[in-house]
């Protein structure tokens, strides 16, 4: 696949990102070597630099993938995209698993770029994934500073799967913007955590992502930043494909993540995020979704997500496949896998 002189100023007129990402021994490299191939080599618009926070150790496999993963990387872009100049690959190792918080408060040290696009290591980003969303962020990239009517944060609807790619399952729609996602925040996130791209600047002066917030580190980041102001927006398309299974329903219940959706209510109330009413009913609907048997919370789930959702048209439930052209990334992998084991550097 080859890149026109102007398709590549165009995409140089976007502002360029990030991608940060956090791996750990429970993610299999099937799901790695998926998600970074399709939030680098797949994208319409790629990013410009990929941080991954390896959290604690991993096995061999993965440690030798990550170890050469730049050379790569530049393989894909050499034979895809050879007028683009490759992202470049930081990899951040940790001697001990501290959770994804800390990971990604690391990795917010080595995102050299203002703006971020998180990316979970078992979930696919779609092919026009930063295409659709780093247009909002042009003309504040322009300005070169923060105003009134600066984006913050851009996320994007999300559609589930089950392992299959080509059957996703259920779209999760979220607000747009402004009072009704305001509203719907003190309910539930207002964003959903994979599918964002953020201002590093205003994430920071949030004071990053909470450490010490259980499962819920995401939710009170973009609590503190709904609290400094900050502006939300999302986009109806489905962007990234969730991964989901029966673990995840099975998850989201229970005494222990009940309590620990006490603690995050409590929180809101403290912080003045929510009212006593507000508190109080969303402590009596999450005690009730919580304690429920999984078979009936699964079902409940779906019916609720079912709500938000909006019919689509086809081009945006089944978005076009990734220009692989002569890219097989099998192949390349292979390539390269030979390469990093041949000893020669740089």
């Amino acid at each position: 696949m080859c890149v026109t002189d102007s398709e590549l100023h165009d995409r140089r007129a976007l502002p360029p990102f990030t991608l940060l990402m956090s791996v750990y021994a429970g993610n299999t490299m099937r799901e790695l070597e998926r998600a970074v191939q399709s939030g680098t080599i797949e994208q319409q618009l790629p990013p410009s630099q990929v941080v991954i926070v390896r959290d604690g150790p991993v096995p061999e496999e993965m440690q030798r993938y990550l170890d050469s993963l730049q050379s790569t990387v530049a393989v894909w872009f050499a034979v895809e995209y050879p007028l683009m100049e490759p992202p470049t690959v930081t990899i951040v190792p940790l001697e001990r698993n501290h959770g994804l918080a800390h990971a990604l408060n690391v990795g917010l040290k080595y995102c050299e770029y203002d703006y971020v696009a998180r990316a979970d290591c078992d979930d696919v980003s779609l092919p026009n994934r930063f295409s659709t969303i780093m247009p909002h962020f042009v003309g504040q990239h322009k300005a070169g500073h923060a105003s009134d009517d600066t984006i913050d944060v851009v996320g994007s609807a999300i559609r589930e799967f089950q392992g299959d790619e080509d059957h996703p399952g259920q779209v999760r729609l979220l607000p747009a913007e402004g009072k009704e996602l305001e509203r719907y925040a003190r309910m539930q996130s207002p964003v959903h955590h994979p599918s964002a791209v953020f201002r590093k600047a205003a994430v920071l002066d949030a004071g990053g992502y909470p450490e010490n917030a259980g499962r819920f580190e995401d939710y009170l980041l973009w609590e503190r930043m709904m609290l400094n102001h900050a502006h939300f927006l999302n986009v109806p398309q489905p962007l990234v494909l969730y991964r989901t299974n029966q673990e995840a329903y099975e998850r989201r219940g229970g005494f222990a993540m009940f309590r620990e959706e006490c603690r995050l209510q409590w929180r809101f109330l403290r912080d003045g995020f929510t009212n006593a009413w507000e508190f109080v009913r969303n402590v009596v609907v999450r005690a009730a979704y919580r304690v429920t048997p999984t078979a009936i919370r699964k079902r409940a789930y779906h019916a609720l997500v079912e709500r938000h959702n909006v019919t689509l048209g086809d081009d945006q439930l089944h978005p076009p496949p990734a220009p692989h052209g002569r890219h097989n990334p099998a192949a390349v992998n292979d390539a390269a896998r030979t390469n990093a084991g041949s000893g020669s550097e740089g």
